[in-house]
């Protein structure tokens, strides 16, 4: 049985807090694991989860300051001594290539597994996975920064009523799936179409095309907002976002669940964030999200 779910790691900004460790999530999707942003700390809070390194096929990474990505070099040493039996890929925005360097080799250890290196330059697609395309978009933020959209294909949701009147049942069912045909009656007889899921990866940004880009009729949107909206200014100056900018972005591109995250630690009340959100007229479903927490991806439409 596939499984998709979202594992936060960490959600702080900057600065680590209590409660709050840096940045670090874990995308399970179906058999894969992706793993976005490890800040410091990132293989402590894995341990903490339940993460096992074995469950990493690929890391994104979006920008190279250190909350997103000083935990890159225990996340890859980890990675190779429990000797994970499947090559890791890495992206990153290829002008951070010196940083990922220096992350990678920062101290002496035993390569065991390939780390395939796979720097981003551009907008567009980066990776295909067995269910899925990974993409990027160009973000604002005063060092280079891209954020990740992951793209399921369309498909087909057969439709029992359509079945029972064509009298198809049992092994018939999987043959029409897979040819296309059974007899006179087609597969778009007995189905209707079933839009894949889309998932949206958005960190430390000012609003900008490729956020909207990014969000554009996702399922679940992961979404820094470092601020509150009384502090925009400093959002805008610093290059991120305020809850409400987060939530709007969210409403207007149609987004079915909203995780809201990478809070600045000069806030103490999580609920604010919340308030926020739906003053700026979000309606769907929408977390808050706290260190450790496990969000299940929403039910394909």
């Amino acid at each position: 049985m596939s499984v998709r779910e979202f594992v936060v790691l960490g959600t702080a900004s900057q600065v680590p807090t209590r409660h709050r460790n840096h940045n670090g999530y874990l995308l399970r999707w179906d058999g894969e694991g992706i793993l976005f942003d490890p800040g410091e700390g990132t293989q402590r809070q894995m341990l903490r989860a339940g993460v096992a390194a074995h469950d990493i096929n690929r890391i994104c990474v979006t920008h190279f300051h250190g909350d997103h990505s000083l935990g890159l070099a225990g996340v890859i040493q980890r990675i190779n001594l429990d000797q994970v039996p499947h090559p890791v890929a890495a992206h990153y925005p290829a002008s951070g290539q010196k940083f990922f360097d220096r992350l990678r080799y920062a101290t002496a250890y035993r390569e065991t597994v390939p780390i395939l290196e796979e720097p981003v330059s551009e907008d567009g697609p980066v990776a295909q996975g067995a269910s899925y395309a990974l993409e990027t978009r160009r973000l604002s933020h005063p060092v280079e920064s891209f954020g990740y959209r992951i793209t399921e294909p369309d498909g087909r949701r057969m439709v029992p009523e359509q079945l029972a009147r064509h009298g198809i049942k049992g092994p018939d069912v999987g043959r029409i799936q897979r040819e296309g045909r059974l007899g006179e009656v087609t597969l778009e007889d007995v189905s209707e179409p079933r839009p894949g899921q889309r998932f949206a990866f958005v960190m430390d940004t000012r609003l900008c095309p490729g956020v909207d880009e990014l969000a554009e009729g996702c399922d679940m949107l992961v979404i820094e907002s470092t601020f509150l909206d009384e502090d925009e200014r400093l959002a805008t100056d610093h290059g991120h976002l305020t809850a409400g900018q987060a939530a709007r972005v969210a409403r207007d591109a149609g987004v079915r669940h909203l995780v809201l995250t990478h809070f600045s630690q000069r806030y103490t009340d999580p609920a604010e964030f919340e308030r926020q959100a739906r003053a700026a007229g979000f309606e769907g479903e929408l977390t808050v999200a706290a260190d450790l927490m496990r969000v299940p991806l929403p039910k394909r439409g």
